[in-house]
Order: C-alpha cells, then structure tokens, then sequence
C-alpha cells in the first residue's frame, strides 16, 4: 500500500524510489497527477546523474 499526505493546495504527495543505473536507490517526494500521460517529467542532470537513457522528448503544453 502506498501512503502519502497532502501538500500545499492539497497536492497528494507519496514517495517512490528512482533506481540508479549502478543500482542505488534514491527515494523522492512526488506529487500525483491525475491526467499521468505515461510520461515521466524529469530534469536533463538528474536523467544523466541516475545514468538512465534519454528517449525522446514529448512537448504536452505549448
């Protein structure tokens, strides 16, 4: 079961874990989107600081 708490405006917040391509695990605070895409929104150092792979960009907002 996943726990979490509300935020600021009442943003539903619940921890997960980002699993570095060495392996390390780092839990991280986020925030639940109701309109998930099937998108992950990360910034360009921390794609390349877990060594994962860049895919390809999808621009959701213009």
């Amino acid at each position: 079961m996943i726990q979490g708490s509300f935020g600021d405006d009442y943003a539903l917040l619940f921890e997960i874990e980002l699993i570095a391509e060495d392996g390390l695990e780092l839990p991280i605070d986020v925030m639940l989107d109701t309109g998930f895409s099937g998108w992950l929104a990360i910034n360009e150092q921390d794609l390349q600081g877990l060594g994962w792979v860049y895919v390809q960009t999808r621009v959701l907002r213009e």
